[in-house]
């Protein structure tokens, strides 16, 4: 299995080595996750690299592969398929957990058109994340685990998106606001300077969008360029 170019070079602040044990929680214990995120995962393989790639992530991680996508199952799971991409392809498991966000964003896009349609833009989406987006999230997945976001303001005027989960899991918000950008038809630029990876307590990232002549896009999985 090759991952295709969608995945960025690592920048010197990701922590994760290949193989690294991922996620790098904060000692609170297991936390379920989701059916769903499972789904859009073999979804988004299966579609770039195919069945036979899925098969042997499972058969690595030693898993079944049985997901409904309102069931919940140990992030363990998921830890270890992380494990073993980045295993497979010699590539950190962040760049894998990214890569996986930008990718679910369209196909979250196409099942639940309702959370998107009433915006026009990257940075109007962002915003409603916490009231709007995660109780909606809750309403169609009961028990979701979500993390908490708090917005700012940058003295440029960009957003400064504060996030905390003991998952952390801030490279797939990174690879989520990527796949925000490119449904919007916008280019993003993103900066991460305080990361719960890194020591600190919570996570910061800075979003700067901007258009790119394109417009929004219609919903369809396909790879980002």
């Amino acid at each position: 299995m090759e991952l295709k170019q969608t995945v960025r070079v690592a920048e010197e602040s990701d922590v994760s080595a290949p193989g690294a044990e991922w996620p790098l929680t904060d000692g609170e214990g297991s936390i379920a996750v989701k059916g769903v995120v499972f789904n859009l995962l073999e979804q988004i393989v299966i579609r770039e690299h195919g069945e036979d790639a899925w098969d042997e992530l499972l058969d690595s991680a030693g898993l079944e592969g049985s997901y409904t996508s309102l069931g919940s199952y140990e992030d363990a799971d998921l830890a270890k398929l992380v494990g073993a991409a980045s295993g497979a392809l010699n590539l950190p498991p962040d760049e894998i957990v990214r890569w996986f966000g930008r990718n679910a964003l369209p196909l979250f896009a196409v099942s639940h058109p309702q959370l998107f349609e009433r915006h026009s833009s990257g940075r109007t989406f962002v915003l409603t994340l916490n009231d709007i987006i995660h109780p909606e999230v809750r309403k169609l997945y009961p028990g979701a685990d979500v993390p908490v976001f708090d917005f700012a303001s940058t003295p440029t005027g960009d957003i400064a998106m504060g996030y905390h989960s003991s998952r952390k899991m801030c490279s797939f918000a990174e690879g989520l606001l990527e796949g925000t950008a490119d449904y919007f038809g916008e280019q993003v630029a993103i900066v991460q300077p305080l990361c719960m990876k890194r020591g600190d307590e919570r996570c910061v990232i800075e979003i700067s969008f901007a258009e790119d002549g394109h417009g929004p896009v219609a919903a369809q999985p396909g790879v980002p360029a």
